[in-house]
Formats: structure tokens, sequence, C-alpha cells
């Protein structure tokens, strides 16, 4: 895209006597929904392309780098304040090139930069404010700074305003741009070197043959750190802001079902004692303010270290990844709280806003919302909270009075005023579970059910009048392709989880997991080059699939497959490893890279080990390689998926806790992986009976793969030869089921549900 320019007749600019430079704002023709927000700003935003790039080197201009996405409370924030004040924006477009991404879009760019905000300054955030060299190298950088006026920001006693940012900025760069170059290039270095030395070896090596072990006892010692961070109160792990971070509540609910020796080396009451944590942290999040309890769904994290008070936006990975630890939390400890709740978080994505009625999910719900037709200045939350009258007039007196009792619906609202110092959510309730039904109906002299038939009743009202007399939040309807990998995993295990208890829903699941899968195979997949985009948003994007693109598709993939023993979402897996594979491995140190390596206009290739609210590219990488690998008998996966773990091997011995979902594949370096291979018509009675046992455990490093011998397709007829080793079990299949568990390299037949019971006791 060319960036648009003008020069002002007779306008020229007092340092070099050039005439001046006039931007455009560029914006309108994204087709990022955050991005194109921006168009009416006073800032003349450019796009990130090499038409901008160049034009600040020819100026030799710094560029500003302004990241965020459309959820982003703060982004918001900072738009009405700075990005649409005349004398920041007269500022911005006269001295630099500034650019706006959306990081969701761009997160190759985000993350380099991240990077460098939270190494210069300990912390970060979004929106991702970073002043670059003409030649693309940090010179500083923050997030939110406050604009002109500005009274509500975050811990605004003593922080710097933008403006003066700003000023300082354009003075260094002009006296002393000599200087600021040389500082550049410097931390540059420093930040190649930071990123090799977390890369290599625990010997110093920069090779895949690590001289060192990766040992079960990590798991112990990330154990330890959560155990030390767990707020016994509340849940949850640290201070506020919490976030749910559901693969660290993942990593502590499987500990005890990886392996007797896992739990041997870890401990039978540590185990427990995991377990435990990660399920009071899931309760106390389902009943507190991160919960949508009138319209499904969590929001993205807590203000409040007791969950009451969330910044309101929802995330497509969040209530994906919530579904799937809800549901091993339920597997393991069969609270029907627990299924209830990854049942909320899948119908928010099947039935809510975030559904594409072709298939596939949306991004996100913004934070912020009018609270009324009509209104012109945006609140955060203002979509979710009640005022007691409010709440009253709909619901009627008695109902509202023992729905106020269980949701905590104050006359002088609910948030704690000393978390809402501008008086945001003054008067305002966030609804949140504070007694159960029993109670209520025991001091009420009401019955339990009583209690729940007014609740349900109350909640439909609530809904109905919300949907009707609010307007709903911004929706970004960017169709992530990663994101909905991480949903199509989600639904295809509780769709599998449901078959023998709700067969209804689990087909509504299903059916939205196979649609998305179809909808990412048909837009976003070119079957020539076995290649992914980034996302689709009215059309295929012109961004390159990342490696978690590929990483969390698969990974959904592979549960389409278990779900469904339809080989073709097996097949597909397989092509896109091998092309991630192909794109993405460091050949040298081993893992994947985030960017293909011929990525443009990047100043880092960055690899991405440790989890975050997200996990990591690697982690789920490594896990897909040892499973697939064990699906199809393929050893060079399960040698990828070793060299995974090691390439991280340094970092891994230093700070486990950082590597939930690389820790199961630590310990199938260590013990080898589980398989179950069940071979007979899919129709046969015995393997219905088999699948449905199998569907009551919660496995890790085992897989399961199903060979009907009768089915002629090219996708089984591709299974068949890839399994070529199992031949002689296949073999007699069509007359009478067989089945084998192997653990490692030992490997037994089972003839009865029985049998099969005790072989997988302890595969994890």
């Amino acid at each position: 895209m060319a960036t648009s320019v003008s020069l002002q007749p007779g306008a020229v600019d007092s340092d070099n006597g050039k005439p001046k430079l006039k931007l455009t704002n560029q914006l309108a023709t994204s087709t990022s929904p955050y991005v194109r927000a921006h168009a009416n700003n006073l800032t003349a935003w450019q796009m990130w392309s090499p038409e901008s790039l160049a034009l600040a080197r020819r100026e030799n201009r710094l560029i500003f780098l302004s990241s965020g996405y459309s959820a982003c409370h703060w982004c918001h924030v900072m738009e009405r304040e700075s990005f649409q004040d005349p004398h920041v924006a007269r500022i911005l477009n006269d001295n630099f090139i500034p650019i706006k991404i959306d990081r969701e879009e761009r997160p190759d760019i985000d993350r380099i930069y991240m990077n460098y905000v939270q190494a210069t300054t300990g912390s970060g955030g979004w929106p991702l404010n970073v002043f670059l060299t003409p030649d693309l190298e940090p010179v500083f950088g923050g997030t939110y700074w406050p604009g002109p006026n500005a009274t509500d920001g975050p811990s605004m006693k003593d922080q710097i305003g933008f403006v003066e940012v700003l000023d300082k900025i354009v003075k260094v760069w002009r006296e002393q741009q000599d200087k600021c170059l040389a500082s550049a290039k410097e931390i540059l270095q420093q930040l190649k070197e930071f990123t090799d030395e977390g890369l290599k070896g625990s010997s110093g090596s920069t090779t895949t043959e690590s001289t060192e072990v990766l040992e079960i006892d990590l798991l112990e010692e990330a154990y330890q750190h959560f155990l030390s961070r767990y707020d016994t109160v509340n849940g949850g792990f640290g201070t506020a802001p919490k976030f749910p971070t559901p693969v660290n509540l993942a990593f502590l609910l499987r500990l005890s079902c990886l392996s007797s020796i896992v739990e041997d080396i870890v401990g039978d009451m540590e185990c427990e004692k995991a377990k435990f944590m990660a399920v009071t942290t899931l309760r106390n999040m389902n009943r507190g303010g991160l919960h949508d309890h009138i319209g499904n769904g969590f929001a993205r994290y807590s203000v409040t270290e007791d969950w009451s008070l969330p910044h309101f936006e929802k995330m497509l990975y969040d209530n994906a990844q919530l579904i799937s630890v809800y549901l091993d939390a339920y597997l393991l400890t069969k609270d029907q709280e627990l299924l209830d709740a990854a049942l909320d978080a899948a119908d928010y994505l099947c039935f809510g806003p975030l559904s594409h009625k072709d298939g596939g999910f949306y991004s996100s719900e913004d934070a912020d919302s009018y609270a009324r037709k009509g209104d012109t200045d945006k609140r955060e939350g203002a979509f979710y909270v009640w005022d007691r009258k409010e709440f009253t007039k709909i619901l009627g007196e008695q109902d509202a009075d023992i729905c106020a009792k269980y949701w905590d619906v104050r006359t002088d609202g609910n948030v704690d005023p000393s978390k809402d110092i501008h008086d945001e959510f003054l008067h305002q309730n966030v609804l949140q579970i504070s007694m159960t039904p029993s109670q209520i109906g025991a001091k009420l002299g009401h019955s339990e059910a009583t209690i729940v038939e007014k609740i349900k009743n109350a909640r439909k009202k609530l809904r109905d009048y919300r949907e009707k007399e609010r307007p709903r939040p911004n929706l970004d309807d960017k169709i992530l392709t990663g994101w909905n990998g991480l949903a199509i995993s989600a639904l295809a295990r509780l769709a599998a989880a449901l078959e023998d208890v709700d067969l209804e829903r689990s087909k509504v699941y299903l059916n939205s997991a196979v649609r998305a899968a179809q909808f990412l195979k048909k837009n976003v997949f070119d079957p020539r080059t076995l290649s992914l985009k980034r996302l689709w948003r009215e059309g295929p994007g012109a961004t390159k699939a990342f490696a978690d693109d590929y990483a969390y598709l698969i990974h959904g993939l592979l549960s389409l497959y278990d779900a469904t023993f339809d080989s073709s979402w097996l097949r597909w897996a397989h092509d896109l490893q091998g092309a991630q594979t192909k794109l993405f491995w460091d050949d040298v140190q081993g893992g994947f890279f985030s960017t293909e390596r011929d990525a443009a206009d990047l100043i880092l290739r960055l690899k991405d080990g440790m989890d975050s609210a997200e996990p990591s590219t690697n982690g789920i990488s490594a896990a897909n390689l040892y499973r697939m690998g064990s699906l199809l008998g393929d050893n060079s996966l399960t040698t990828l998926a070793s060299k995974t773990c090691h390439a991280f091997s340094t970092e891994l011995l230093q700070h486990p806790f950082l590597f939930s979902s690389m820790l199961p594949s630590v310990v199938a370096s260590n013990l080898g992986t589980g398989s179950v291979v069940l071979a007979g018509r899919k129709s046969d009675p015995a393997i219905k009976a088999y699948r449905a046992k199998l569907r009551t455990k919660l496995f890790t490093n085992t897989s399961i793969l199903f060979i009907d011998p009768t089915e002629k397709s090219e996708d089984n007829t591709w299974l068949l030869a890839k399994t070529e080793t199992l031949k002689e079990l296949v073999k007699g299949a069509e007359s009478k089921p067989r089945v084998q568990v192997c653990e490692g390299q030992r490997c037994v037949v089972v003839n009865s549900v029985e049998e099969l019971e005790h072989a997988f006791a302890d595969l994890g």
C-alpha cells in the first residue's frame, strides 16, 4: 500500500530547508477492526508497510509505533486522550512517522518490542508504545501515558504525561541524534544477546544435543512455585491483577494423572494439593465477577484478588482454554459445577456474538460500551453491571430480593470503592455468587428447587432486558487461525466427554468444532503449499500464519480426530505439521521460531517457549509431535518433540514454572508415551463400549488411534499405510474388534472393557 503524503505549498522545514512533509491518515483501508477504528483520528496514522518504513528512512524520522487490540480498555482511553487531541496529533504528525498495528494481526512485531519494554521498564501491557529509529531499533518505550487533561489513568500519581514524553524524544532526536542511534544499536545488540542466551543448551551449547537431562523433578519444582504463590483465601496465584492463565491450572490438575512415577517424584499429597489449588481457583472464578452470570463466558482478568471486579473484555482464547480446563477438572472430580462452567463458556462460543454464521469464531468483545441507547460516552463494563433500582424494576420486589442475595446486589453497589478510585462503578453491582440456593432457601423458608427456578427465570429476564436495552460492546470480527484452533480443541473434547451424558448437546458442540475446522480449511489454507494465513476477515488476510497458528490448529485437529476418529482430520494435522517444521524449525538449536526465516522488517527472530495467557508455541508443538508420533508410530516426530524441549533447557532448568505446557512433554521425553489402538468396525457395540470407557479418563501423554479395516476412503487408506506396523493387529478386526494398549515399549492386547481399564490404569 502506498503511503499518502503531501507537501504543503510554501511550507519549509526550518531545520533542513526541505519542503515540509504532511502525512494523512491511512488506516481506512485496513482489514483490522482495531486499526481501522483509528482512521478518523487527528493523528496521521500509517500502516506498517515497506512504504511507511522507507518514508521514515527517507525523512530521517523516528517511528512512533503503537500496538493494541480491539478489546483493550486503556488502548481506547489513550486514543481518546491523545490520538484525537489536536496538540498531541500535531507533535506526532510533524516529528514522527506514526504507525498503528493490531497486536493480534501482527504478534511478531508486538512481541519484539514488548520484550524491549519489559526488559527496560520491568513491566508491559497494552497499548504498547515504542519509538524506533528508521532502522527499526527501539529508542524508548512504555505502555499507557496520560494525555492532556487526563483524569483516569492507572496509577496517575507522579506518572509522566504523553506530551512530556514526546517533547523529550523530539529534543533528543534533534540535538543528540548520533548518541541516540548509538544507544539504540547497543540496546538491539543486548536484546539479541539476551534472546540467544535463552536459546542455548544448558551447557552453553547452541546445538540440540544438551548435556543436561531434563528430569521429572522439574515438575515438582514448578509445583512448589505455584504453591508458594497460591492465594489460600481467594484461589489463584499472586496478587491483583489476577489472570485465569488456564495453562497453569491444567498443569496442576494433570500432575496426578500423568504417571505413577510422576506421582512418586512429586508426592501423592502434593499432587492432591495441586488439584485442590486448581479446582478451588476454578470454582472461585466461576462464582466471581470474572464470569458473566447472565450472558455466559469469562472476562480476560480480574482487577481484584477475589475475582469480584474484572476488566470486562472477553477473548476467544481465554474462553476456549477455560472450556478445556473446566472439563479437565470435571473429569477428575465429577463436580457438576465445573462441568456447568465448561458448558457456559462453550455456549458463549457457539451461541453468542463470537460465532460466525458460516463456521469459525471471532476474536473478542470490548470492555467498554454505552450504558444505554443514545449515550455518547462509553464506559467500562456498562453492558454488564446493574444498580439495585434497575435490578428490582426488571425482576419485581420479591424475586429481586432473592436474587440480590444470590448475586450480591446491594443498594450502594458491591464494588469496593478502593478499587474504583474514579467512581466508574458508583452504586453499580458486578454479579457474583455470594450465597447458594440452599442457603437462601433456608433463610427465607423456601425449598432449594424454588430458589433455583427463580434464579433461572431471573437470569432470562435480565438477559432479555440487557440485549434489548443496552448496546452490546463492539465485536472484533477477525477470525484468527490459531485462536480458532484452541476453540476447535476445546469444543471437540467437550463433545466427546458429553457423548454418553447429553448426546444432543454433544452434537451441537461437535458440529461447531467441525464447521470451524472446515471454515479454516476452505478460507485460510492453501492445499498446494500446505500453508496457512494468519486470519480471515471478509476474505483471507495478507499476513502469513505464524508458528502458533500452526501449533494451535494442529492441536485442535488432533482433538477433533479423538472426538470423531475421522482420519481426514489426522491427515490434515500431519500435513500442517510438515509445513510448520519446514517453515519454522531451527536446524541448529532446535525448537520452532515464531516467524518464517524470510520474514521482512523484523529486527529479531524470536522463539516462543514460555507460557503467557496463551500456551507457548513450542509447548503445544512438543505435545503435538509426541501425540502424532505415537499415533502414527513415527519416531522422527517424537525426536523433534524431544529436541523442542531441549532447545529451552537453560530456561526450563532455571524457571520450570514458566513452561507449564511443555512439562508434560518433559515427562514423555523421560518415560515415553502411551497409546491405545482400537481396530474394528466403528458401528461395532464393543468398539463403542471401549470408546465410552476411554472418554471417562483424562489423558495427557496417551494417544488413541482407531482403525476401521472396512473403510475404503482415501484418508483411511492413508492411515493404514502410515500404521503399517499395526497390520497384524488390524488383521481379523473386521469380525472381532481388537485393542492394544502400550506404555512406552510395553504393549498388551486386551479383550474386554475390564481388561482395558486395568491396562491403562497407569497411562498418563
